[in-house]
């Protein structure tokens, strides 16, 4: 059975990030009085923003205190603050090998995607800035705010499963550097779950959550899925 899908995350797997997210996740928290460390968000940078923002207000108030109004506005802080980063910073890149990975999949036949826990207008200007729909770098991009729910939840995968006409998650692959992104592959049923140490996420802060395979260069996925 051969790999006909790869789904690939962004900060962190396939673009460099220099914990930009984080910083701009805690800056916007900050903006309404929630001081948190980084070494306390850069764990659940993977999921879609709004559930993360849930989860840091979890430790500080009581559910009826989590309105969706008050989530909603340090959500829009942040993707404020998000959308003024990728579109000034000139540190914006893509990760070591990382173009050329992908680019060689689609020349060997395999569908590329790229998910992410932002929403669509940061995806895009990511995508925009790298010019990687001029370079022809993937097949599909999904972002959290265009499905149901984001990761750990399989959505965004079978979105591109459907796109590509695959019925079997055997025939997929998901590539990330957080433990959510690895619940993203076993939820979607995927072959191989690769965990990448490029991120948030050291080999053995992967290693827990039981990935097919840890790798430091995402160029070893290339082997990964020719066996």
């Amino acid at each position: 059975m051969s790999i006909k899908l790869v789904v690939f995350d962004m900060a962190g797997t396939t673009v460099k990030d220099d914990n930009g997210v984080a910083k701009a996740f805690q800056a916007a928290l900050q903006q309404y009085g929630y001081s948190i460390p980084l070494d306390e968000i850069n764990p659940i940078m993977g999921y879609e923003k709004t559930e993360a923002i849930r989860m840091m207000l979890g430790r500080t108030l009581t559910p009826e205190q989590i309105t969706a109004e008050h989530v909603c506005n340090i959500h829009r802080t942040f993707v404020q603050h998000m959308l003024d980063y990728y579109h000034t910073t000139p540190d914006i890149m893509a990760l070591p090998h990382a173009e050329a990975t992908l680019q060689a999949l689609r020349q060997q036949g395999v569908k590329v995607g790229i998910n992410t826990g932002f929403s669509r207008n940061i995806a895009m200007a990511i995508v925009d800035k790298l010019g990687w729909e001029k370079k022809g770098i993937f097949d599909y991009l999904v972002a959290s705010d265009e499905v149901p729910q984001g990761r750990p939840h399989p959505y965004m995968v079978q979105r591109m499963m459907e796109a590509a006409g695959i019925t079997d998650p055997k025939e997929t692959a998901k590539v990330g550097d957080t433990a959510v992104d690895i619940r993203e592959g076993q939820n979607v049923g995927s072959r191989y779950i690769i965990g990448v140490t490029t991120g948030a996420f050291t080999r053995a802060a992967l290693e827990p959550y039981q990935p097919t395979h840890i790798i430091d260069d995402i160029a070893e996925v290339l082997d990964i899925v020719r066996g």
